[in-house]
């Protein structure tokens, strides 16, 4: 058995909860993933898989066998890119992770760092914000980014790289007799915003504990006409009228500036405002790939670029200063 490759199988089964998934996402057969499985249960003396008439889930034993997969696999990476690669032409894959509203700001992030260093190969994925935590504790994500105050109080090992803040704001249709004409549009209370015909993210999903910990603050409660866990389908239910506005961070809103028929509004009473890091697990060595993307987000102007808005609007309902701390470049253990 190779350890290694049956390590990458596990940890692809984890990923997909599909064997039949898993086996395509490897290039290997069904029976093949499944006996590498099984000669990783004989070689512990553990059952890793609980199965049944389909995959699932893992033993607690098997978590445990999957955090040291992903630590095998993360050091082996990071092995190969030291001896294959030339430090002048950082490559290689590097896996992003971002909490759903911070998409935006990943996938520039993303085509900054491939103009940068056209050797990299990076994958974005939206996760929860507990999937996050998990994958920078196991090492089987390289960079995050997330809510940094939540890392910081959960006490997960991960360090805040680069950082901004950002303000929630209320995305809405404008009236249809102010189209045309340019005007500064005017705050609005949280109080008033909670009698709108709202679409919000589902309960389930950190930011809406956010939106709804400012109403609370604001001391009203609100009940959504719309909700989903999709910040694409919150995006389009403003835009096509299923409802009249939603709350969001304004990095998200931003994306809707190009539509004349929508406008953001900023919120006041209280002024919330969330710190967002760009995140690094702790534990293992820096990848190549990890320290070249590390090393673009240490100029302070690059990050700025990055995470800058480029709106006027968007800049007057939304906080994007930008913030760093120290950053590793030789791979060490931070």
């Amino acid at each position: 058995m190779n350890l290694l490759d049956a390590m990458r199988y596990l940890s692809a089964l984890a990923q997909a909860r599909h064997f039949g998934r898993a086996a395509e996402a490897c290039h290997i057969t069904q029976p093949a993933l499944s006996n590498a499985i099984r000669a990783l249960e004989q070689e512990f003396g553990v059952t890793i898989v609980r199965r049944g008439r389909q995959y699932e889930g893992l033993t607690p034993e098997g978590e445990r066998v999957l955090a040291s997969a992903h630590r095998m696999l993360h050091e082996r990476e990071a092995l190969r890119q030291e001896l294959g690669q030339a430090r002048a032409a950082p490559g290689g894959p590097l896996l992003l992770a971002c909490v759903p509203t911070a998409l935006p700001v990943a996938a520039r992030l993303v085509a900054r760092l491939r103009a940068a260093h056209p050797a990299l190969r990076p994958t974005l994925r939206s996760l929860s914000s507990p999937e996050i935590e998990t994958g920078l504790e196991e090492l089987s994500i390289d960079l995050a980014l997330g809510y940094a105050e939540r890392i910081e109080a959960r006490g997960v090992r991960a360090r805040v790289a680069a950082s901004y803040r950002e303000r929630h704001v209320l995305l809405r249709r404008r009236d249809p007799s102010a189209r045309g004409r340019v005007r500064r549009v005017a705050p609005l209370r949280w109080r008033e915003a909670a009698a709108l015909p709202l679409g919000l993210l589902t309960p389930e999903m950190h930011n809406r504990h956010i939106v709804d910990a400012a109403f609370a603050q604001a001391g009203v409660a609100v009940r959504p006409v719309f909700e989903t866990n999709s910040v694409l389908a919150l995006l389009l239910a403003v835009t096509e009228g299923a409802v009249a506005a939603s709350i969001m961070p304004g990095v998200l809103a931003g994306q809707a500036r190009r539509d004349a028929q929508l406008e953001i509004v900023p919120l006041v009473e209280p002024e919330v405002t969330v710190k967002m890091g760009l995140l690094v697990p702790q534990g293992g060595r820096l990848s190549l790939a990890q320290q070249a993307a590390l090393g673009c987000v240490a100029e302070a102007g690059w990050w700025r670029e990055t995470v800058d808005l480029g709106s006027a609007e968007t800049a007057d309902a939304v906080d994007a200063a930008v913030h760093h701390s120290s950053l590793l470049s030789d791979g060490s253990p931070t």
